[in-house]
């Protein structure tokens, strides 16, 4: 089952009935995959930014976690993903110190 890590869009793939661990993480960037940001059920505009009802809140939504409800995101990919607020800041910071 291939899918694309949410921070730097590498593409994952898991064989066929395999889950994605929850320790599991990008061969890239060492981003976490077992997380709200690379499950299907992500969704910002939804309350707890997840469209599964059942699923319970999650702090940390690019950290691993243990949700039970957590599958990957078939069609999330490098283009489609926005980078985190962190990392605009950073670059609008470094942007005021460039030569």
């Amino acid at each position: 089952m291939p899918f694309h890590c949410w921070k730097c869009g590498e593409r994952i793939e898991y064989p066929t009935g395999s889950r994605v661990g929850r320790r599991d993480t990008c061969p890239k960037c060492d981003a976490d995959l077992h997380s709200c940001r690379n499950c299907q059920f992500y969704d910002r505009s939804k309350n707890n930014q997840c469209s599964e009802p059942q699923a319970e809140w999650v702090r940390d939504k690019e950290a691993a976690n243990l949700c039970d409800y957590f599958s990957p995101n078939p069609i999330l990919s490098a283009a489609k993903r926005s980078s985190s607020p962190a990392d605009d800041a950073k670059k609008r910071f470094d942007s005021l110190f460039k030569v």
